[in-house]
């Protein structure tokens, strides 16, 4: 099989929303300190951009969780591969996700997250995938909504590939 990448959202385009969506959560937590937990692998490229165009104080912490284990179908039990660094009480929390499709996994990590006792706890994602969703998870910023196709870049990726692609595309497998 070939692998074929569609571009679906420039370098550009995704420059351009990420600056939005900087500007927004600057608007919605203004005068605070905003904690920013990254949830690894994926959210990294996402993070660090929005990250830096955030013009208020931030902090930041990196997470792993997964409740898929090796499979493809959520197993429904959150597993904490790496766990926050900082403790959150009193902290007003924003979680960076790259995608979010059935919504399963940040549906049990936000619950873990909130028993925690943040001051508040909010959610950003680059993409959404509604589509695939199984459970619902409030999204408090979005930066674009993708239909329900294998997409990768921008920190996205099939088997470890195509993280570093500048932009988010469509993957298609097609015969050789």
């Amino acid at each position: 099989m070939k692998e074929i990448i569609h571009e679906m959202y420039s370098e550009q385009q995704i420059e351009r929303r990420i600056c939005e969506l900087a500007s927004q959560i600057d608007r919605d937590y203004e005068g605070k300190r905003i904690h920013l937990i990254c949830i690894l692998r994926g959210s990294v490229f996402f993070f660090t951009e929005l990250a830096k165009k955030i013009t208020l104080p931030v902090t930041i912490d990196f997470m792993s969780a997964s409740s898929y284990g090796d499979g493809t179908e959520s197993s429904g039990t959150l597993k904490i591969k790496k766990d926050l660094d900082d403790d959150i009480e009193g902290k007003d929390v924003l979680i960076v996700e790259d995608i979010i499709d059935s919504g399963n996994t940040l549906y049990e990590l936000r619950k873990l997250l909130m028993e925690r006792k943040a001051a508040s706890l909010k959610i950003c994602t680059l993409l959404d995938k509604p589509d695939r969703r199984e459970v619902e998870v409030p999204i408090d910023y979005t930066g674009f909504v993708v239909p329900n196709e294998f997409v990768v870049g921008y920190g996205l990726d099939y088997a470890q590939k195509y993280r570093n692609l500048p932009f988010v595309g469509r993957l298609e497998m097609v015969e050789d």
